[in-house]
């Protein structure tokens, strides 16, 4: 027997016409489930996009899940739009669309894909839900932008939920409530800008670590519900720390309550497994040139970004959307209008999401997580770019851990690897990145990954750390590479926090919080970190000692820092180093600090001679420690 389902819906002709249009931003205010009051009845409003369908119901809880009780009513002008407003309803209820599908007569039944929360894996249902909060953060919207921008420290946490920290006694991961306590108070004393979470958008399957999304407007159920997030997302802003999401509009899975194959047709998905298909993943491929797919997408983001108070989103995958023939070999892919291999329709998608989020949202980033040299990612699209904020420089992390993993004795030989970031730094705004994914799959732990015995291993991710702190670019660092874990990651079990208790792991710990505050309160190290003039070469060629020499400026050449590395475990005693001016040579930090269970070879004050070295007109001899970073100032 039908119930009773009222005609009413929130769009209007103009909704109608944006989103057919793919230029509807803000689809999650119509689309979904919203608690109203219709004709003086409390219900909720139901609103489904379906065009193959020729019936869709709403089954939950609350009519034992049958089909036809809660018929919705499509709309009148072949916008494929669902809609009715159902009484009774309420908060926490249960429900699916269920899809009786034109194509072969299917009948499907789906999650809500603008669900505000999803049932707790494996359980598929959508849950019924408001999105009220009083926010505590209102001074740090207002003055993110000055924290935000490129000419400020940024350096990220990079953080997966679920194995941060367990909760040892019940053997259970931390709720977003008790991260808000333990991992923001935590962020905080390291010193790191920022905190990046891998995708907390609701997901299946455990060991896709969030990267296979079925609830793309709901936050994972396995840590809390919709407000115990925000409460965490307002902790960390009420300790100035901004908040980056990990976002995936590169691919989705299969599985039979998600995305795919919606409506019994490639809805969301590409219809041609040419451009529909990922091989690697065994996933589906959005259809970025269908208007409403790139509305929903666009509207995923934004939504993130308004509702969530999110200060960045780190686009996953973006190499895998700008290429046709991405994994696939001859004959697997077919080239554009042009002859090309560029996906013209991803690159127009990308360009409109960028253009909508920096003109809606002041002091956010977006991030590229893109892996082939794609020419200015991180300019804006209206000089040709693709509008990232910044790009992950790949290929510095790549080099840089090929570099690393040789024998000191044999590093001279491969001065090259380490220098030829330098040579294109500052073709994009890059972030250094040492992710998650250097950590997986018998890579092996980056301390595990340093040659030499246990002193050197330290040393080693000591230097690895300096080197990169002092780099230009902004930082990322993945949860765990701060204590110097022995073992690679494991998205099941906590990290190994007993470390700590060992002086060579709390040194490690130390010296990434002295890195941070060098990063963040010397202006050389941040105000040009995506600039040329920010960066000047002392001497490259020292191949035999395997010495890198630089400086790093900020806007006040007063501010200016020297900056030696040595990547040899050879102590070296007066080693000259060509200089800019005269005055003395003061250090600010060393990578071989007792502290940090270094040797403690140190420089006292020094005198700059006026003495020509490496092309300068003044020099000053310093020590430099084996295995070790130093940072100077010219006083």
């Amino acid at each position: 027997m039908k119930k009773e389902v009222k005609v009413h819906s929130l769009f209007s002709d103009f909704d109608i016409s944006l989103f057919r249009a793919g230029k509807h931003y803000r689809l999650y205010e119509k689309f979904g489930a919203h608690i109203m009051e219709v004709d003086g009845e409390k219900g909720v409003y139901f609103a489904v996009w379906a065009p193959s369908a020729k019936a869709v119901s709403v089954i939950g809880d609350f009519n034992y899940w049958m089909e036809g009780e809660h018929p919705l009513n499509v709309r009148w002008d072949e916008s494929g739009i669902w809609e009715g407003f159902i009484p009774g309803v309420e908060k926490g209820s249960k429900y699916k669309y269920k899809i009786h599908s034109n194509n072969n007569d299917m009948k499907l039944e789906k999650a809500d894909p603008y669900a505000l929360k999803c049932e707790h894996p494996p359980n598929t249902a959508s849950i019924v839900w408001e999105l009220d909060y009083k926010w505590n953060d209102k001074k740090y919207m207002s003055s993110r932008k000055d924290k935000n921008g490129l000419d400020n420290p940024y350096s990220v946490y990079e953080v997966h939920l679920g194995s941060w920290r367990k909760n040892m006694d019940e053997n259970r991961s931390l709720t977003y409530v008790e991260m808000a306590d333990e991992l923001v108070s935590y962020v905080k004393e390291i010193g790191f800008t920022h905190v990046e979470f891998m995708p907390i958008m609701e997901y299946p399957y455990d060991p896709s670590w969030g990267y296979q999304l079925t609830g793309y407007f709901a936050p994972t159920s396995r840590f809390g519900d919709p407000q115990e997030f925000m409460y965490l997302m307002d902790a960390f802003h009420k300790a100035g720390i901004g908040v980056i999401l990990d976002w995936v509009p590169s691919h989705f899975p299969e599985d039979k309550h998600g995305l795919g194959q919606f409506d019994g047709s490639h809805l969301y998905e590409h219809p041609d497994p040419r451009k529909g298909y990922h091989p690697d993943w065994k996933s589906l491929i959005f259809n970025y040139g269908r208007n409403e797919v790139r509305s929903f997408l666009i509207s995923n983001a934004v939504f993130w970004l308004d509702k969530y108070h999110a200060d960045g989103l780190r686009v996953d995958a973006v190499a895998s959307m700008l290429y046709l023939d991405y994994s696939r070999g001859d004959g697997e892919w077919e080239p554009n209008e042009h002859g090309g291999r560029e996906n013209l329709d991803a690159i127009s998608f990308v360009r409109d999401l960028n253009t909508e989020i920096y003109k809606s949202f002041e002091g956010v980033q977006t991030i590229a997580e893109e892996s082939t040299s794609f020419p200015m990612v991180s300019k804006p699209v209206d000089l040709g770019g693709l509008g990232f904020g910044m790009k992950w420089m790949m290929g510095w992390m790549h080099d840089t851990l090929e570099y690393f993993k040789k024998d000191p004795i044999y590093r001279q030989h491969h001065q090259n690897d380490i220098t030829f970031s330098m040579t294109y730094t500052f073709t994009e705004n890059f972030v250094l990145p040492l992710s998650h994914d250097e950590v997986v799959y018998g890579k092996r732990s980056l301390l595990v990954r340093m040659p030499g015995d246990d002193w050197q291993r330290f040393a080693n991710l000591r230097l690895l750390y300096s080197y990169m702190f002092t780099h230009p670019g902004a930082k990322l660092l993945f949860m765990g590479a701060e204590i110097g874990q022995y073992e690679e990651w494991n998205f099941d079990t906590s990290l190994d926090w007993h470390l700590l208790e060992y002086e060579p792991h709390l040194g490690i710990k130390k010296v990434l919080t002295d890195l941070n505050k060098l990063y963040k309160t010397r202006p050389a190290l941040h105000e040009k970190q995506f600039s040329a003039e920010g960066f000047e070469w002392i001497a490259y060629d020292d191949s035999q000692n395997s010495v890198l020499s630089f400086i790093r400026n900020g806007k006040d050449p007063k501010n200016s820092l020297v900056i030696v590395c040595n990547f040899t475990p050879t102590v070296l005693k007066n080693y000259s180093v060509g200089l800019p001016a005269g005055g003395k040579l003061k250090e600010i930090f060393n990578s071989d600090d007792k502290k940090y269970g270094g040797s403690g070879l140190k420089n006292k004050v020094l005198k700059i001679e006026k003495e020509s070295f490496h092309g300068r007109e003044h020099s000053a001899q310093i020590n430099i420690p084996p295995l070790g970073t130093v940072v100077f100032e010219i006083l």
